[in-house]
């Protein structure tokens, strides 16, 4: 057999697994992967980053968006470190991601030298699984295992560990086809009938929808099912999508964060409640389930729930989510009373919130007509990412959209500095539609140097700065806790200069009047476009209105 060295078999085992884009950064410790990468450059894209942080972002958003683990690939030392941020958000979320890190070579393992690591070690606590390859004929078991790792739910992040003498060893063993993703089943048929059951004798039965349950087959099947039956239904930030144009009727909107919205009240008055895809991470039971409450839980998912005081599932439907509903509907009986006079009078407070954007006016824009104008500008195909801060609790709120994963959010770790990444490799996965990014000004720079990447990768998106000089998020629960704000403040950045020392284009919107006019010549431009939004935050108390500092984060 031919001899090859670790780093083809490398690469060789990421083309049996069909990977055509890798995210990474390179060094002295893992060029010989690199040097591989060029010789299939006509196979893999390499997508050189500004920092290995962002990498991990952009590898992540592709693993939940095509459901296929992104890779991201790096070297040794404070290259694998920097992964630490983007790999603990890939885990909490479900995003399946392959993260390579370099290492010394075996023979400097034991000495202290530069860019020694205990790599394996580190990358235990933010990653489903983290092993070391300590013979290149290890290889294509490592990666195997990684990739059925990362995709198993819950998803997350897989960490392979390669010391450099490992890379650039003389090996004949040859990469293996990837073996067969497993498939779940349905649950046995006597608890979905008991959960039927459960169902159809409760008076307010509602749906709560997470993460998982916007996987496209199971958002399709839920759909189906509410054709059928208008059960009411609120869902996380991560399950944004699910519900379709034809079914709002059935939608209260999302919760999430702080327990005051048209949803958590739905949730309190209903007997029984299905989960779908549900992760705690998501929205803390103890936020929006009492201690005290009587209320039935059914948990429809693909792995056991995690208990919590708050969540104990009277009944589980473990296997495959879209089996098991279409497995359910069969027992449930039709039923016409489900959306009464409170789920009316719920839905309408939330839709004249949304609607009163449009008359909000002056040199400052205030969220809701920002959201109010955003949707004169996109379609069903767009997609809408937000980072974190204040802004992420408007557009969860406020924002509909009408197709799953097309408003992406980080709701498990709540990282500032994913929105553009994410722009970025959303529009490598959706080339033909609009991309629109937003962050507040404290969360874009923790990222903005990928501006850099976006433009030489040709990556056109529009990504807008709500700007008012201040972690506002945190701002905002210290005047409620403190009456005082400490430590939130800083200052302003020219940004439609930094856009364009980029090579992209940049806008700085100065009224209400001038919002939409600029996001609609933004969305014709053929480069990357900043969007400087002074924000009016006025009305940010009402966010953190009627929380109870003792419950849920």
């Amino acid at each position: 057999m031919s001899t090859q060295n670790g780093a083809k078999l490398l690469v060789d085992c990421l083309l049996k697994h069909g990977v055509k884009t890798v995210f990474g950064i390179p060094g002295a410790k893992v060029d010989a992967v690199f040097n591989e990468l060029k010789n299939v450059e006509d196979k893999i894209h390499l997508v050189v980053c500004r920092h290995e942080q962002n990498a991990a972002f952009m590898a992540a958003i592709h693993g939940r968006l095509t459901g296929k683990p992104g890779v991201v690939i790096v070297t040794s030392g404070p290259g694998v470190t920097n992964l630490t941020t983007g790999l603990l958000t890939a885990t909490s979320e479900g995003d399946p991601v392959i993260a390579i890190g370099a290492n010394v070579s075996r023979a400097m393992r034991l000495k202290h030298t530069h860019q020694g690591l205990e790599n394996a070690n580190l990358m235990t606590f933010v990653s489903k699984s983290s092993v070391e390859v300590l013979v290149p004929e290890s290889i294509p078991e490592a990666i195997e295992n990684a990739f059925r790792t990362a995709c198993e739910e819950p998803g997350g992040a897989a960490f392979i560990s390669l010391p450099q003498d490992v890379l650039t060893a003389p090996t004949t063993i040859q990469a293996n086809p990837p073996i067969p993703q497993i498939e779940l089943g349905t649950a046995p048929l006597s608890l979905l009938e008991k959960a039927a059951q459960l169902i159809n004798s409760a008076k307010k039965p509602i749906l709560l929808l997470g993460m998982y349950a916007s996987k496209e087959q199971n958002a399709k099947v839920i759909r189906e099912l509410l054709h059928e039956i208008k059960f009411p239904c609120v869902g996380t930030f991560q399950a944004a999508g699910i519900i379709s144009k034809n079914l709002v009727d059935c939608f209260i909107g999302r919760v999430g964060l702080f327990k005051n919205q048209p949803g958590d009240i739905a949730l309190d008055a209903a007997d029984v409640v299905i989960t779908v895809g549900y992760n705690p991470v998501e929205y803390d039971p103890e936020t929006w389930n009492a201690h005290n409450s009587n209320k039935k839980i059914i948990s429809i998912n693909s792995a056991p729930a995690e208990i919590h005081a708050t969540f104990l599932p009277s009944l589980e439907l473990i296997g495959d989510i879209a089996q098991n509903i279409k497995a359910l509907a069969k027992y449930l009986k039709p039923r016409t009373e489900l959306l009464g006079q409170d789920i009316i009078s719920l839905q309408q407070k939330l839709l004249t919130k949304i609607d009163s954007g449009k008359s909000k006016q002056g040199k400052l824009i205030h969220p809701l007509r920002f959201i109010y104008d955003l949707t004169q500008c996109v379609d069903d195909k767009t997609t809408v990412i937000s980072d974190i801060g204040t802004h992420y609790m408007w557009l969860a709120r406020y924002f509909f959209c009408y197709e799953p994963r097309h408003l992406l959010f980080s709701n498990g770790q709540q990282t500032l500095g994913v929105a553009l990444p994410w722009a970025i490799s959303t529009r490598m996965i959706r080339p033909d539609n609009k991309i629109i990014s937003i962050s507040g000004d404290g969360g874009f720079l923790f990222s903005a140097t990928e501006l850099e990447t976006a433009v030489r990768e040709k990556c056109p998106f529009v990504h807008c700065v709500w700007r008012d000089g201040a972690y506002n998020m945190v701002l905002e629960q210290e005047v409620m806790k403190y009456k005082q704000a400490s430590g939130v403040y800083f200052g302003k950045v020219d940004l439609v200069k930094f856009a364009e020392s980029f090579g992209a284009k940049g806008y700085a919107v100065q009224n209400s009047e001038e919002l939409l006019p600029t996001l609609q010549q933004a969305l014709t431009e053929k480069v990357p476009v900043l969007i400087d939004i002074p924000i009016d935050y006025s009305d940010n108390p009402e966010l953190f209105a009627a929380t109870n500092q003792n419950i849920g984060n």
